[in-house]
């Protein structure tokens, strides 16, 4: 009898298998992030969960059994998780729909593709399950952001930049003349750089002689591509008093976007198209399929480095390396940098995938020196606010940086992990002081390289 019960006890163990174990997981954490592209649904625990889930059309939903765990207080959060003005999600129910299985249900509001996935434990995190709402209907950044361009209001035009207009009067003269030096710097100005190659108007307003200089036209929208780095589910660096990279490089690239929507190129407006404007997360991948969707001229990704020891201090600028780093630390950055899509989580399931990965391959010896001369402009305008970590652009394989045909540099703002420099990078006038630098560096390459009309990129 006693041998009896003891096997019909094993039997049951081995009937429950994975439900069993399951059962005693625990929720350490429940996550909502809502974005235009997409909204996402996070699920922590401390044991895998096993899930089946159906998707219905009409109304939209996603209908997730969670098997092995009763209804608790944490999962019941997920319901006042939802924002009213969540792009995506309209609401989220949550119930127990059976013994040891508990059903969420997350209504939307439009028709959607959802991906439904499991992490395993990485970094600060332990286990995963991942909810991402995309809406079925992908919108056209391009047209978006043309789009907000003629909707928004004419900006104030800047004070005229003295050097700019030097340079427009000599164009104008029918015999070329030695170039002018001046015998003093300009005065200082929010846009002010070294004498550039041609004019650049910074919304400056036009004078007949700008208009017959010989300065190269495009007559199109130029487009910088801004990447504040990290976001959502993955913070970055932290400094020792709690400040996130996710979050400092997000105030310094709307600070950016602000600029650059006020400025032109030889009367060609200018405007900024950023990979996320919000707290999400975006795979280091579709930050390079945004750009080249909304044919970015350039690409410029915002961090704040982080090292082991407080003593490392100075901001970087790095360019695409196809063969080794520079050195060892740029090298180490890299990979740090890369490890961004294990901490913010991707689906490798996903369809798209393998395009992703083979976009990262498709890295040319032009875009690279296109890169070179971007960084080296930036670098040498950053470390005119604050202190460089290396006096020259570094190189390595940064997997942001690898959009085939746009230059693209990433910028190290400054050492989060130094106390001195997280104070600084804490500060709105530094914050100001930084953007104004990476304006200046994009206004001198664009100097020397003027942008030139090209085809639409598919």
């Amino acid at each position: 009898m006693k041998r009896r019960a003891i096997l019909q006890g094993g039997t049951l163990a081995l009937l429950l298998g994975a439900q069993q174990i399951a059962r005693g997981a625990s929720i350490v954490a429940v996550r909502v992030w809502p974005a235009p592209d997409y909204s996402r649904v996070t699920i922590e625990s401390d044991t895998a969960l096993v899930v089946k889930h159906t998707f219905v059309t009409n109304p939209p939903r996603l209908a997730v059994d969670i098997e092995g765990i009763d209804l608790n207080p944490a999962l019941r959060e997920l319901v006042g998780r939802v924002l009213p003005d969540d792009p995506n999600i309209a609401g989220i129910r949550v119930g127990q729909n059976a013994p040891g299985v508990v059903r969420l249900v997350v209504d939307l509001k439009r028709a959607a593709s959802p991906q439904v996935f499991t992490l395993g434990p990485v970094a600060a995190y332990q286990h995963r399950l991942v909810f991402d709402l995309y809406p079925a209907q992908e919108a056209d950044p391009l047209e978006a952001l043309i789009a907000e361009r003629m909707a928004a209001p004419p900006a104030a035009p800047l004070p005229p930049d003295p050097l700019d207009l030097l340079i427009a009067k000599q164009a104008a003269r029918p015999a070329p003349i030695a170039p002018i030096t001046p015998l003093a710097p300009p005065p200082p100005a929010i846009f002010s750089i070294a004498p550039p190659a041609h004019s650049i108007s910074a919304g400056s307003p036009k004078t007949p002689k700008e208009d017959t200089a010989p300065a190269q036209r495009t007559d199109r929208l130029i487009i910088i591509a801004l990447d504040p780095g990290h976001g959502g589910e993955d913070p970055g660096a932290t400094g020792p008093s709690g400040l996130r990279e996710k979050d400092v490089v997000l105030q310094v690239a709307h600070l950016l976007r602000e600029r650059i929507n006020a400025m032109s190129i030889n009367g060609n407006p200018m405007r900024a198209f950023m990979t996320r404007d919000a707290d999400f997360f975006v795979p280091l991948g579709v930050r390079v399929q945004k750009a080249r969707k909304v044919q970015a001229d350039l690409f410029v990704s915002i961090h704040a480095d982080a090292f082991l020891t407080p003593q490392a201090r100075g901001a970087s600028v790095f360019a695409l390396s196809q063969g080794g780093a520079s050195s060892s630390a740029a090298r180490w950055m890299a990979n740090r940098e890369n490890a961004a899509d294990l901490i913010g989580g991707i689906n490798v399931q996903a369809k798209d995938a393998q395009v992703q990965k083979a976009l990262l391959d498709m890295s040319t010896t032009a875009q690279i020196n296109d890169s070179l001369k971007l960084g080296s402009a930036v670098l040498g305008e950053v470390g005119r606010v604050g202190r460089l970590h290396k006096g020259s652009v570094e190189q390595a394989s940064f997997a942001v940086l690898k959009a085939p045909d746009i230059p693209s540099v990433l910028v190290e703002t400054g050492f989060i992990s130094n106390p001195e420099e997280e104070a600084k990078l804490k500060s709105d006038s530094y914050q100001e002081q930084l953007a104004d630098a990476i304006v200046r560096g994009i206004r001198s390459y664009f100097a020397k390289n003027p942008p030139l009309a090209r085809n639409r990129v598919v």
